[in-house]
C-alpha cells in the first residue's frame, strides 16, 4: 500500500497586536486605567487614548491620542473606561471598570445601555450586577477587582504600619453640597491643627467649590498641608487615619485597614465611626487612632466584601476578562436598548454625526 504523502504544515499568520483603546471623560481616568495600560503593554499589545474631556493634556510621551476617525481606522478589540458612558460608534467590546466604590449611590445608576461587560469590584457588587445582568440579558459581569489599585497595592503589601508620633491625619471631602461636611468641620479642623497634637493632610474632590478649597489652603502651617495630588492614593501611605463624609474615597482608604471618622455618613456601618454632631469630632479621632479590635476587624470584613484582592493584579483580570468575553462569541443574550436620547448628548458633545 502506497505511503500517503505528507501535507506540509500550513504557515502560521504572524499574530497581530491587540488594540485596546482607553476611554477618558475626566482627568481621574487617567490613575484608573493607566495600569491597564501597564498590563496591556506587558502582552506585547498596543494601547492608544481618546478624552472628550479633562484629562488629554495630562498625557505623556508614548502615550498616543486618537481623533474619532482614527479610532475608528485604528479598529481596537476593546474601548475600556471608568466613565458611566462611552461612544457607542467605537468599534470593540465596551467595558466598563468603574470609576470609584458604592459612596451611597444605588449602583444601578451605571446601568446606561452602554456596556457589553462590567468588570466589578468585589462580591458585593458582582451580586447585584449579576442579578441585573439575568434581569435585563444586554450585558455580562466578570469579577475582576479595580485596576486603579494595582500600584497601591504592591506599595502597601505587608502588615499595618503602628500609628506614627504624631499621628497624620487625612482630611478629605467630597463636593457635593448636601453631602459635603467641610464647611460644617471647618472650625474643628482648624482649631486642632494648630495644638501640633496631630499633623493633617487637607485633600478635596477636584470639583470642589473654590470658596471652601480656598479657606481650608489658608489654614496651612507646621501641623496641616493642603495636597494638591490628582491621585488621592498617593497620600493614603502617609496618613494613618482619614476623615470624611461621603466620599467614595473612603472606601479606598479602608483597604489599607486604617480606621475612618466620617460625619453624616449616607450609608454608614460598622466599619465607621460616623458622627453626627462637630463636638463628636475630636474624640472619634482618638478613638480611631486607637484603633480598638472590633473596629479594626469591621474594617477587614468591609474591604473583603468591595475587594477582596491584594495581589494588585486587577489590570490582568481585567484584560482575561475581555478574551474571555470574546472567546466566547462577544454577544450577551440581549441586544443593549437603544438610549437615543444619551447618544445624541454624546455625539453632540464629541461633534461625531457618522455612522455607528
Amino acid at each position: 500500500m502506497p505511503t500517503p504523502a505528507l501535507k506540509k504544515p500550513a504557515l502560521k499568520k504572524p499574530a497581530l497586536n491587540k488594540h485596546y483603546l482607553l476611554y477618558g471623560s475626566e482627568r481621574y481616568a487617567l490613575a484608573i486605567l493607566r495600569p491597564i495600560q501597564e498590563a496591556i503593554r506587558a502582552r506585547g499589545d498596543e494601547t492608544a487614548w481618546f478624552f472628550d474631556g479633562p484629562g488629554a493634556e495630562d498625557l505623556v510621551e508614548g502615550e498616543r491620542l486618537l481623533t474619532v476617525a482614527e479610532v475608528r481606522r485604528w479598529n481596537p478589540i476593546a474601548v475600556i473606561t471608568s466613565s458611566n458612558h462611552l461612544p457607542h460608534f467605537f468599534p470593540g467590546v465596551k467595558v466598563e471598570t468603574f470609576h470609584g466604590f458604592n459612596a451611597g449611590k444605588p449602583r444601578h445608576i451605571y446601568i446606561r445601555g452602554f456596556f457589553d461587560l462590567y468588570c466589578t469590584t468585589g462580591p458585593r457588587d458582582t451580586e447585584q450586577f449579576s442579578a441585573l445582568a439575568k434581569k435585563l440579558g444586554h450585558f455580562c459581569v466578570i469579577e475582576t477587582g479595580w485596576p486603579k489599585l494595582d500600584p497601591f497595592l504592591k506599595e502597601i503589601a505587608g502588615p499595618l504600619p503602628p500609628v506614627r508620633k504624631p499621628p497624620v491625619i487625612l482630611y478629605h471631602s467630597t463636593f457635593s453640597p448636601s453631602w459635603s461636611a467641610a464647611e460644617t468641620l471647618y472650625e474643628e479642623v482648624k482649631r486642632l491643627s494648630r495644638d501640633g497634637r496631630w499633623h493633617w493632610i487637607v485633600s478635596f474632590h477636584p470639583k470642589m467649590s473654590p470658596e471652601t478649597r480656598a479657606k481650608f489652603k489658608a489654614l496651612q502651617n507646621a501641623y496641616l498641608s493642603f495636597a494638591e495630588n490628582d491621585n488621592i492614593l498617593e497620600l493614603f501611605p502617609q496618613v494613618d487615619m482619614m476623615c470624611s463624609d461621603t466620599s467614595s474615597a473612603l472606601s479606598e482608604f479602608l483597604l489599607t485597614g486604617k480606621p475612618v471618622v466620617t460625619y453624616k455618613n449616607r450609608a454608614p456601618g460598622p466599619q465607621l465611626i460616623d458622627i453626627d454632631d462637630p463636638s463628636q469630632f475630636e474624640p472619634a479621632i482618638e478613638r480611631a487612632l486607637s484603633r480598638p479590635p472590633e473596629l479594626m476587624q469591621a474594617i477587614k470584613a468591609f474591604g473583603d466584601a468591595i475587594h477582596p484582592y491584594h495581589d494588585g493584579h486587577s489590570s490582568e483580570r481585567v484584560l482575561d476578562a475581555i478574551d474571555a468575553f470574546i472567546a466566547s462569541g462577544g454577544r450577551n443574550r440581549k441586544s443593549k436598548p437603544l438610549n437615543l436620547w444619551r447618544k445624541l448628548k454624546l455625539r453632540r458633545r464629541i461633534g461625531y454625526w457618522g455612522p455607528a
